[in-house]
């Protein structure tokens, strides 16, 4: 059972890596017996936060709160936290029983039976033999307890490292995709032995992984990060049923996303009709991103349908069917449904107004350096942006700041400059990454040296063209690191 009191906060935690900052004001609080996953992509910054909890890694800024207490200079062995990572590091001229063991051997006497005077070695033996197989009954490992860890499976090896990892009793576990070098049918198995041992043990369990089904399946909470920010963070259920952005939508499961135009509060704009929505707190007619999952989309005639479209794939996916459906302005929606719908057949789609999840757009987050004039470094060249558009009257030469471009206010240019883009031009060159329709507009990522940058335009692009990218300097947001990391549309 989690229980309300706060074990672990983490305030303000920034930690980057030479010039690349790889956690962003980073603030969380993890409670007593909670089983938490950071989740997102390769590089968004979750294995770096587990390691500045562990005390492998040293945050530039912020505080590590751990049960009341400041973590700052405290080293690995004095946190009540164990490991489990990805390579069990198991010791191979051990056995199963001695590499559990192996820990509970280093330990004082009066660490191992406190409130015990002088225990004898007898003592020392029967309470480290108790601690053992009570762990390795609980791993279901008890009758493999002399065999060598060489001769054990992949499965049972990792059973292994968790015991070694909590026969110590240690407050807090941290695992590093432990699952990571299992194949498919043995994750999703250690799958639910791990949500079960959490729950005998009481222990809080903090999960590091970039697999959506992983998180979903064992959590009690998910955060879900990308490029050094928590996007949300929230229940399984919450995470998938009301994603916060894009990001997150596109993340977890499947999702249609559309561009949208958000109306008034309750009516919004997408694929080319007005729908009732359950959302509001938007400006008027402000740019959104809409996100309809495939199995909230209900297929019936074409006449009875709000949308209208026509089948080109069907898909037998094992408890449902996975329909792809052209629209006639051309976005290809997905669906699931427990019908089958032949390919080339007319349907009608109706979208409920609770299904309708409306999205602000996100920031493209970039790394800049502050120059004279009113100019940041960016990397591949040198924009200008509006003094105003800052969050201070003055910067340190060259100080390292955040600076923030929403996709929608990049200007794309399918034809070359007339002459060579110069700093101040706000011009950057680049190659077209990826591209998708979002039923309005166009969504792409456009490669520009080390950076990658999204971009919505009208225009219809290919992957590989080369494109040039105006940023006006009234679109560009620049933001003290230790200030704020999120703005709305204001800048604020």
């Amino acid at each position: 059972m989690v229980e309300d009191t706060k074990l672990i906060e983490l305030k303000g935690i920034c930690k980057s890596f030479g010039d690349t900052q790889v956690l962003r004001n980073i603030d969380l609080y993890i409670r007593r017996r909670e089983f938490v996953t950071l989740l997102g992509p390769s590089g968004c910054g979750k294995t770096t936060m587990l390691r500045i909890i562990g005390g492998f890694e040293t945050a530039d800024e912020g505080e590590l709160i751990f049960d009341g207490k400041d973590m700052s200079g405290v080293p690995p062995y004095k946190r009540r936290v164990n490991t489990v990572f990805q390579k069990y590091a198991l010791f191979t001229h051990m056995n199963v029983y001695d590499n559990v063991a192996f820990g509970l051997k280093l330990k004082k006497p009066e660490e191992l039976l406190p409130g015990v005077a002088n225990p004898s070695r007898r003592q020392i033996k029967e309470e480290i033999d108790r601690r053992v197989m009570r762990l390795l009954r609980l791993v279901k490992m008890e009758a493999y307890a002399k065999r060598s860890v060489d001769a054990l499976s992949g499965g049972q090896q990792q059973r292994i490292a968790i015991a070694r990892a909590i026969v110590n009793e240690p407050e807090v576990l941290l695992l590093d995709e432990p699952l990571g070098a299992l194949d498919l049918k043995l994750r999703k198995e250690m799958q639910v032995e791990l949500k079960a041992l959490q729950k005998k043990t009481g222990i809080t369990f903090i999960y590091v992984t970039h697999d959506q089904e992983e998180a979903l399946t064992m959590s009690d909470t998910i955060v879900v990060m990308n490029q050094g920010v928590i996007q949300q963070i929230g229940k399984p259920t919450d995470i998938y049923n009301e994603p916060k952005n894009a990001f997150v939508a596109r993340f977890i499961g499947d999702s249609n996303i559309l561009s949208g135009v958000m109306i008034k509060d309750f009516l919004c704009e997408f694929a080319g009709r007005k729908f009732e929505c359950a959302d509001q707190g938007f400006e008027k007619d402000e740019d959104v991103d809409v996100v309809v999952r495939p199995e909230d989309i209900k297929v019936v005639a074409p006449a009875e349908g709000m949308l209208t479209g026509t089948v080109i794939s069907t898909l037998f996916k094992g408890v449902h069917y996975e329909m792809i459906v052209a629209s006639p302005d051309g976005f290809k929606w997905k669906i699931h449904s427990t019908e089958m719908t032949e390919p080339e057949t007319e349907i009608g789609m109706i979208i409920k107004p609770f299904d309708i999840q409306i999205m602000k757009i996100p920031y493209n987050i970039l790394t800049g350096w502050v120059l004279e004039d009113n100019m940041v470094d960016i990397g591949p060249v040198n924009v200008r942006y509006k003094p105003g558009n800052a969050n201070a009257d003055e910067f340190d030469d060259e100080e390292t700041v955040n600076v923030y471009i929403l996709p929608q206010d990049i200007d794309i240019i399918t034809k070359e400059p007339e002459k060579e883009p110069d700093d101040g031009d706000n011009i950057l060159t680049g190659e077209v990454e990826t591209f998708r329709y979002k039923g309005d507009d166009y969504e792409i990522t456009v490669k520009c040296g080390d950076l990658s940058i999204l971009v919505h335009t009208y225009d219809k692009v290919k992957i590989g063209q080369t494109v040039y990218l105006h940023i006006p300097e009234e679109s560009i947001r620049i933001r003290k690191r230790e200030e704020v990391v999120e703005i709305d549309d204001q800048g604020n």
